[in-house]
């Protein structure tokens, strides 16, 4: 297969005699100085097994958004392989955040405790570009910009709204409070908007029920003995 974009985590295959698209789930993780943290821009090292676990996870999570009405780009996985088929968007370099209480990041940028409640929950966009640090993005700079249509950028939010009901009540039965998460979306060439990238705990933060924020290799170990 034709290597199209590697990330941090994934990378973007493309089968040039099918012309199906592939993403690989990759044995890396993020985070700073030894320590994963999901939202960390780089990468802090690599666990043996985490791509396949975190595809099983995203598999169960992209099929139940599909249950619930949530268009997303999964077709079908091949957890020994470490591949998800999926289909063929343009994906732009965004990320649609939503919280339910303050935590990370937002905690440094604006010097607020940590686990103050969003109600309802806050929504950001920003744009993927690590030397800038991931700025805030409005509609009106993704129009000025090109990268989004007129229309998309509240339809993404909305579908953020929907990812996120879904999320928490699955969570919850598994005895973890959603604190934040972000996914990234894809539009094909008549304009519809998909979820895409992955439903994992590399995109989340969770809080168990003794008040701990498990990192993402032991929340996706976690998850899945449940599943």
């Amino acid at each position: 297969m034709k290597k199209l974009y590697e990330g941090k985590t994934k990378n973007v295959l493309l089968d040039e005699e099918t012309g199906i698209v592939h993403l690989f789930f990759k044995d890396s993780a993020t985070g700073e100085n030894g320590v994963f943290d999901p939202g960390s821009n780089s990468v802090g090292g690599s666990v043996e097994g985490k791509g396949k676990v975190g595809l099983a996870v995203s598999k169960y999570f992209f099929e139940l958004m599909e249950k619930n009405g949530i268009p997303t780009h999964y077709i079908d996985s091949d957890i020994d392989q470490g591949l998800m088929k999926v289909r063929n968007l343009t994906v732009p370099r965004l990320e649609f955040v939503l919280r339910y209480f303050t935590a990370g990041s937002m905690c440094r940028r604006f010097t607020l405790d940590e686990g103050i409640v969003f109600d309802p929950p806050y929504a950001e966009v920003t744009l993927k570009d690590d030397e800038q640090g991931d700025p805030l993005i409005s509609e009106r700079i993704c129009l000025m910009k090109g990268i989004l249509s007129e229309g998309q950028y509240d339809e993404a939010l909305k579908i953020l709204v929907k990812v996120g009901d879904v999320l928490r009540e699955e969570l919850k039965k598994m005895d973890l409070t959603l604190i934040d998460f972000k996914i990234e979306i894809g539009y094909d060439e008549n304009g519809k908007v998909y979820v895409a990238d992955e439903i994992t705990p590399d995109i989340w933060r969770v809080r168990d029920t003794n008040g701990n924020i498990p990192n993402q290799i032991d929340c996706a170990k976690m998850i899945l003995e449940k599943l």
